[in-house]
C-alpha cells in the first residue's frame, strides 16, 4: 500500500477586492489533504465550491497546499513554475565549461531532496468512509514549462490545452476504504485511462459514488493535448470519457465543471463551431485612443498581462468562451445558453437553480478581466432561462484605497442553510473606501424566485467592509466585517428568520493582535452538500454551542485548540488542546459532520495533525466520549537525510524595542561550540504593522516540522548552512503614520539585530552572510544590499518590483 503524505495548508482570507488585507474564503485543503468540503472559514476543506458560505476569519495553518480543483495548480511547486533537476555528468561538465549559457543542475546533496518522488495527495469523500491518493511526478521537465503562453486580461493561457498556463497535474488515482478502526484497506487503482495521462480537477459527487476529472494526454497533434471530462465509478474503479463523443472538450480557462446532482455535470466546453484563433493583422485598424471623457482623475494599480489592442480582445474571446452542457452520467447532453465567458456556476442546495456568471464587452486596457463587466442569471437545472440577477457595467473607476470595492451587487452567493435563497452585499459608499458613511455595506436576502413585486430583505448593515458569512440556522448565523486601515475586525451573530432579534457584536478586535484569536467556528456537512456552522448539545443542557477552532498563538508559540463555546453566554470549555513541549498538533477539520441536526459531544469526531521538529506530519481521527485516537496515516520522513536537522525558535529584540522572533536552522550533527560558523542564509519577507505590540507578538510553533519544497532556503542545510528562515522584519507606522514612512531605517534595523543574533551565538560567519526574499522579500533584498551592505556579502532577490515609480499611487499595503 502507497504511504500518503498530508502537508501543512492555510487559510487565506479576502474580501475580493484590492485590499491585501481582503477576505476571501473558497477554501480547501490541499495538494494533499481535502475532505470534500467547500469549507468557508480556516480549519474548513472543500474539493469543489458546492454551496458553503464565505466567512472571513482569521488565518489558520497548513502552509504549503494548494486546492485540489484549482484551475492554475494542484502542485505547488509545478504551479510556481520550478522545473525537474536532471542532467547527466556530461551535460555539467559543459555547463562548468560555458557559464551562464545553459541551464545548471544543483549538487548531488540538494538534487536528491528536490527530485525526489512526492508522495500522494489525499481527499476524503463526502461521508468519510473513502481517501483518494492523487499520485504526482515531481517537478515538471523545463519543456513543459517553456511552453507558449497568450497573456490576456491579468490572466495566462496556454492555448494549447485552452487552460491556464504552467498547470500541473496527477498521475493516477488510488481509493482506499477507511475502516471503523481508523486502518486503510487494500487500494484500489482506477483504471481505464491511457497511459501517461495527465489528471486535474479531481471532484467527488455529493453521494460520493462517483468521480469526476480531467484527463489530458501529450501528443504532437494540436487537438490531443486538450482536456476530456472523465468519471470514475468508486466502488469498481472504473474509468470511462463522460461524453461520448471525442470531440467535446473541456474550457478550463475559469471554471470547469460541478455536479448539479448525483448524475449529472454543468461543464464549461469549448464550442463546436469554434475555429482557428484570430491572426494578428499586419497593420493595426486605428490608433490606440484612451480618454477620460468624465474629466476626474481615475488612479489605477499597476497590473500586468493586460489587453492592448482589439486583436487580445478577440484572442481573449476565442479561449475564454464557452458553451454550458448538462450531461448525465448515461452520456445525455443537453446544452445550457448560448456561448459566453462564462465564469462560475453553482447549483442551488436543492439541486433546481444554476447561479451562472459570465464576462462580457466592453473590456478595458487597463484593468484585469475580474472588473470587466459581469453578468449574473439565475437559470434552472434542467437549462431554462429564469432571470437575470444583476448586470454590472465596467469598474475601471475603483478607487486604489484599501477596502474600495466595486458598486452594485457583489458576493452573490446561495445561503447554505436554506434550499434556494440568494444573498448578497451592495456598498452604500461608491466603493470609495475615503468616503464617511453609516452604513458602509447592506446585506441582502431573497428567493431564487421572489413574488411579484417583493423586494429584497434587508438582512444586517455594516459600519465596516462586508467579509463574508457563516450559515447555521433561521436561528444563527455569524456576519464578518473588517477596515483595513485601522485593522478592526468585528463578528455579528444574526438571526435570519427572526426580525425582532436585535444583532449583537460578539468579537471585536484587531487582526494584528494574534493574541486575541478566539478561532473559527468549525462547519459540518449537511445532506445537500453544503456546509453550515456546527452546533452541538451537551447532556442535560439548553445551551447552544459551536466550536471555535483556533492557532491558540502565545509568547512561548501556536498551542492550538477547540473550545466548546456557548454562544449566548460567551463561556468557554478547552476540550481539545495540542501538545506544549514536544509536538505540534492542529485540528483540521470535522469527521462526525454528515447528520442533520444539533451534535451531541459524545458523537464528535475530528481529524487533527502532529509533528515535530524531527517526525513528519501524521494524520488521527480522535473520537469522543473516550478520546481514543486512530492513527490513518504513516508517512516516511520525506528527506531522511536531514532527519536530524536542528531547529530552534529565537527571540531577540530591535533597537527600537520591538521584539522579534526567528527559526534558525542548523545542518545535522553540527556543534558551534566545536566547529567554526557557518555560512548564513537569511530568507525574509517584510509585514506591516500598525502598533509595536502586534509586531513582537509571537507567530508559529518551535515544534513544526520543517517542510522543504524545491525552493525552499533549507535545501541549504544539505550544503551545511545555517538559515534563519523568517526573521520577522515589522515596518510598523503607529498613529496617522504609514509603515512605510520609515521604511529603510526600520528594514535595516531589524536586519542589523538578526545579523546580530546569529553571530553572537557563533552559528553564523559574519562575513559570509547572504539575505534573500521572494517578490516583497526580494524588495527587502535590493534595499539590504543597498542601504546595509556591511551586513551582507550577497543576495538572491526573487521576483521582486523594484521600480517604485510604476507603483505610484500606493507601496506595498501603504495607500
Amino acid at each position: 500500500m502507497m504511504m500518503m503524505r498530508l502537508h501543512r495548508f492555510y487559510h487565506r482570507l479576502s474580501l475580493l477586492s484590492v485590499s491585501p488585507f481582503s477576505y476571501s474564503l473558497p477554501f480547501s485543503i490541499s495538494p494533499n489533504i481535502n475532505l470534500n468540503a467547500p469549507f468557508r472559514t480556516p480549519g474548513h476543506l472543500r474539493t469543489h465550491s458546492r454551496n458553503a458560505s464565505k466567512p472571513a476569519m482569521s488565518a489558520s495553518r497548513f502552509h504549503h497546499l494548494v486546492p485540489v480543483n484549482s484551475a492554475l495548480s494542484e502542485d505547488g511547486a509545478a504551479g510556481n513554475g520550478f522545473a525537474s533537476a536532471s542532467a547527466t555528468s556530461a551535460e555539467e561538465d559543459d555547463e562548468d565549461a560555458v557559464i551562464g549559457v545553459k541551464y545548471r543542475v544543483p549538487p548531488p546533496e540538494i538534487r536528491d531532496i528536490v527530485d525526489a518522488p512526492p508522495l500522494p495527495a489525499l481527499s476524503f469523500s463526502p461521508l468519510r468512509d473513502k481517501i483518494l491518493f492523487l499520485k504526482r511526478r515531481s517537478l515538471p521537465p523545463l519543456a513543459e514549462l517553456a511552453r507558449p503562453e497568450e497573456k490576456l486580461a491579468g490572466i495566462r493561457i496556454d492555448g494549447k490545452c485552452n487552460t491556464r498556463s504552467r498547470m500541473s497535474f496527477y498521475t493516477g488515482i488510488g481509493i482506499h476504504q477507511l475502516m471503523p478502526d481508523g486502518t486503510l484497506g487494500p487500494e484500489k487503482e482506477v483504471r481505464g485511462f491511457p497511459d501517461g495521462v495527465k489528471i486535474n480537477f479531481v471532484t467527488w459527487s455529493n453521494d460520493g459514488q462517483h468521480l469526476a476529472f480531467s484527463v489530458r494526454v501529450e501528443e504532437e497533434e494540436s487537438s490531443s493535448s486538450k482536456l476530456r471530462v472523465w468519471v470514475a465509478d468508486v466502488e469498481t474503479g472504473t474509468a470511462r470519457p463522460l461524453f461520448q463523443s471525442p470531440d467535446i472538450y473541456l474550457n478550463a480557462v475559469f471554471d470547469n465543471y460541478v455536479w448539479v446532482d448525483d448524475s449529472t455535470l454543468l461543464v464549461c466546453t469549448i464550442p463546436l463551431s469554434r475555429g482557428d484563433p484570430p491572426k494578428k493583422p499586419l497593420v493595426p485598424s486605428g490608433p490606440k485612443i484612451q480618454s477620460n471623457e468624465q474629466k476626474t482623475v481615475i488612479q489605477v494599480r499597476t497590473f500586468q498581462d493586460l489587453l492592448k489592442d482589439e486583436y487580445d480582445e478577440d484572442l481573449f474571446d476565442y479561449y475564454a468562451t464557452s458553451q454550458l452542457v448538462l450531461v448525465s452520467l448515461d452520456g445525455t447532453v443537453k446544452k445550457v445558453g448560448t456561448p459566453a465567458v462564462y465564469t462560475s456556476m453553482d447549483p442551488s442546495p436543492d439541486e433546481k437553480y444554476l447561479l451562472i456568471s459570465s464576462i462580457h464587452r466592453p473590456y478595458s486596457f487597463i484593468v484585469p478581466c475580474g472588473r470587466f463587466p459581469k453578468k449574473v442569471d439565475l437559470w434552472t437545472t434542467d437549462g431554462k432561462f429564469v432571470r437575470e440577477i444583476c448586470d454590472l457595467p465596467l469598474a475601471e473607476d475603483i478607487p486604489i484605497a484599501f477596502n474600495s470595492v466595486r458598486k452594485g451587487m457583489r458576493s452573490i452567493n446561495w445561503r447554505a442553510d436554506k434550499p434556494s435563497s440568494i444573498y448578497w452585499a451592495e456598498t452604500q459608499d461608491e466603493g470609495d473606501a475615503k468616503l464617511e458613511v453609516s452604513p458602509r455595506d447592506i446585506i441582502y436576502t431573497q428567493p431564487a424566485e421572489p413574488q411579484e413585486g417583493e423586494q429584497p430583505e434587508i438582512l444586517h448593515k455594516l459600519d465596516l467592509r462586508y467579509g463574508g458569512i457563516s450559515w447555521c440556522d433561521d436561528s444563527l448565523a455569524l456576519v464578518y466585517e473588517s477596515w483595513y486601515k485601522t485593522r478592526r475586525t468585528r463578528t455579528w451573530v444574526i438571526s435570519p428568520g427572526s426580525k425582532d432579534a436585535s444583532p449583537r457584536i460578539l468579537f471585536d478586535r484587531s487582526s494584528e493582535d494574534v493574541y486575541s484569536d478566539p478561532g473559527s467556528p468549525m462547519l459540518r456537512r449537511t445532506p445537500a452538500g453544503t456546509y453550515v456552522i456546527a452546533k452541538l448539545r451537551k447532556e442535560n443542557d439548553e445551551g447552544t454551542y459551536l466550536l471555535l477552532n483556533g492557532n491558540g498563538a502565545t509568547p512561548e508559540g501556536n498551542i492550538p485548540f477547540l473550545d466548546l463555546f456557548d454562544i449566548n453566554t460567551g463561556s468557554k470549555e478547552r476540550i481539545w488542546e495540542s501538545d506544549k513541549e514536544k509536538y505540534y498538533e492542529s485540528v483540521v477539520a470535522l469527521m462526525s459532520d454528515q447528520k442533520e441536526g444539533d451534535m451531541h459531544i459524545n458523537d464528535l469526531k475530528i481529524l487533527t495533525s502532529k509533528e515535530s521538529k524531527t517526525e513528519n506530519t501524521q494524520y488521527y481521527i480522535q473520537s469522543w466520549p473516550d478520546r481514543k485516537l486512530c492513527q490513518i496515516t504513516d508517512f516516511p520522513h520525506p528527506y531522511p537525510q536531514l532527519a536530524s536537522l536542528q531547529k530552534e525558535m529565537i527571540r531577540y529584540q530591535r533597537k527600537d524595542g520591538v521584539q522579534l522572533t526567528a527559526t534558525l536552522y542548523l545542518p545535522p550533527d553540527y556543534d558551534p561550540s566545536k566547529e567554526a560558523p557557518l555560512p548564513c542564509l537569511v530568507w525574509s519577507y517584510p509585514g506591516e504593522f500598525k502598533s509595536k505590540d502586534a509586531a513582537g507578538q509571537v507567530r508559529g510553533s518551535p515544534n513544526e516540522f520543517p517542510g522543504i519544497g524545491p525552493t525552499s532556503a533549507l535545501l541549504w542545510l544539505a550544503r551545511r548552512f545555517a538559515i534563519l528562515s523568517g526573521p520577522t522584519i515589522p515596518i510598523v507606522g503607529e498613529g496617522d503614520e504609514e509603515a512605510n514612512d520609515r521604511y529603510v531605517e526600520q528594514l535595516v534595523s531589524s536586519a542589523e539585530a538578526a545579523v546580530e543574533e546569529v553571530v553572537r551565538r557563533g552559528v553564523a560567519h559574519p562575513n559570509k552572510i547572504a539575505v534573500g526574499g521572494h517578490s516583497y522579500g526580494a524588495f527587502m533584498t535590493a534595499n539590504l544590499l543597498a542601504h546595509a551592505p556591511h551586513l551582507f556579502c550577497c543576495g538572491i532577490a526573487r521576483s521582486g518590483a523594484y521600480n517604485r515609480t510604476l507603483t505610484p499611487f500606493g507601496f506595498q499595503v501603504v495607500n
